[in-house]
């Protein structure tokens, strides 16, 4: 794992970093994010000038390049996984999301739906990424009746009112809680489920769910009405640098959030209480920049622009975050952090270029 972290005990040498595999360049300004689509040999990064271009990875070639986000904007984040189906988004410092569909000579001429989210900031959209739930879970609760419904307060259903948006249009079917094979994984987009995206809001102390079919809001965290927004806790916190959204097999397969902000801390949300979060910590003295969850969902790592790593654990049952372990490094600044879905090797990007 990088992120210039000490080396081994008894005052042996690092080990040298290995060799990449290949090198492959084509951006003409600076890469700001990249991800692998999750079966097939395709790589996805985006550009400060706006590029987004798909790399053949079997071949180290490009496959196409796109002109996503224009007008010096740059794309910030791009994102893919099994659930939204042969998809991937742009986020760009334009204020919009895009969602382009991926096809056989690279992307799609033109993006099947433009968000604009007026986000103008510095957090990273995040998919939602789910683990596996136990047949047992499954067969308890039917697909087709898991339906996950927050609990909204009369002046929030009023607001809601006003503004045209229905108590029904902020329920969220979860995604199947089979178990995850590669048929479940790529037949996902056919079983009528909501393909679901976080990102940090215009109000960038909020974190907002939207529905990337429809390119629509659906809800916010913390869930209040606009009288009782400015004094939320939340909003002390500062913006919202980080988010991983995911559904736990433990929490009846509803959507979760963790969302780190400004001031160091670590909020954990569930959609069926969005008012108030589940558990908060403060686990780094700077601003968090990354945070990524476990396969299983019950554990993850989070990075900052302190000098440390922090792994933690995340109990369901409970609903409390506890850190697990502290990884001191030599030089500040985590600006990235993945985990393998094994959960055995976990991958950080630093300040410091490793």
């Amino acid at each position: 794992m990088s992120g210039g972290g000490g080396g081994g005990g008894g005052g042996s040498k690092p080990r040298p970093p290995p060799d990449p595999i290949a090198v492959m360049r084509g951006h003409r300004a600076p890469v700001m994010d990249a991800c692998f689509h999750p079966s097939r040999p395709l790589l996805f990064s985006g550009s400060a000038d706006g590029e987004l271009r798909v790399w053949d990875t079997a071949q180290h070639r490009t496959l196409s390049s796109t002109l996503a986000h224009g007008g010096g904007a740059g794309v910030y984040s791009v994102a893919t996984n099994f659930a939204i189906g042969n998809k991937v988004v742009s986020q760009g410092r334009d204020g919009t999301c895009k969602c382009w569909e991926i096809e056989e000579a690279g992307l799609s001429r033109k993006p099947l739906v433009t968000f604009r989210t007026n986000s103008y900031h510095f957090c990273k959209i995040s998919l939602v990424k789910s683990a596996s739930c136990s047949s047992q879970s499954s067969k308890a609760i039917p697909a087709s009746e898991r339906i996950v419904e927050s609990d909204y307060s009369i002046n929030e259903l009023e607001e809601n009112k006003k503004n045209g948006v229905s108590k029904e249009s902020i329920r969220f079917s979860d995604v199947n809680c089979a178990e995850r094979s590669q048929a479940h994984l790529k037949d996902f987009s056919t079983m009528g489920e909501r393909k679901l995206m976080a990102l940090a809001g215009e109000d960038s102390s909020m974190v907002e769910i939207w529905d990337l079919a429809t390119a629509k809001k659906l809800m916010r965290f913390p869930q209040t009405s606009n009288v009782d927004a400015a004094s939320h806790p939340t909003m002390q916190r500062g913006m919202c640098m980080a988010i991983q959204a995911f559904i736990p097999s433990e929490s009846g397969c509803s959507l979760n959030l963790l969302s780190g902000y400004e001031d160091g801390s670590m909020l954990w949300w569930d959609i069926r209480k969005p008012s108030l979060p589940l558990s908060t910590v403060r686990y780094h003295s700077e601003t968090v920049l990354s945070l990524a969850v476990d396969g299983t969902c019950s554990g993850g790592i989070s990075g900052s622009a302190d000098n440390k790593i922090v792994m933690f654990s995340l109990d369901h049952r409970m609903g409390t975050c506890t850190m697990r372990k502290e990884i001191s490094l030599e030089r500040s600044g985590i600006a990235g952090t993945a985990i393998r879905g094994d959960n055995k090797i976990a991958a950080t990007a630093g300040w410091d270029h490793r």
